[in-house]
């Protein structure tokens, strides 16, 4: 069986994000954790986890290699809330720090949604499904 899991490569923050992100989300699961050892280039860092969230599963690392490139809003985790208090909360929780590229409103194709870049350069589309 063929599965397909968004992978998430940060530059060293790795860890602080899955920490804010199981704050903030109840069903957010690191299933696995792999930490770089004293004696790598990226000593404390973390080498891969594997996460399941919301029915998805993500892998995350920390590059061991510098890169040029960063996170890119073009590419994001959508996430439709039933609930609009939680997605509110949530919203508050992911834009502080980060950037709002599209604050919470009613656009027409959703009652309420939000388009938001966090302090750790991952991009979200939270949405009210109605």
């Amino acid at each position: 069986m063929t599965q397909v899991c968004t992978h998430l490569m940060f530059q060293g923050s790795a860890s602080a994000a899955l920490e804010t992100y199981r704050s903030i989300f109840p069903d957010f699961q690191i299933d696995s954790i792999k930490i770089y050892d004293e004696e790598s280039a990226s000593p404390g860092k973390v080498q891969i986890a594997r996460v399941s969230f919301a029915e998805h599963r993500l892998i995350v690392i920390d590059s061991p290699i510098p890169h040029q490139f960063d996170f890119n809003p073009s590419i994001s985790l959508f996430v439709d809330f039933h609930d609009e208090e939680k997605l509110d909360s949530v919203f508050e929780k992911l834009s502080d720090g980060g950037e709002i590229l599209m604050p919470l409103d009613d656009y027409g194709f959703s009652k309420r949604f939000a388009w938001i870049k966090d302090k750790y350069g991952v991009s979200w589309q939270l949405n009210l499904q109605t």
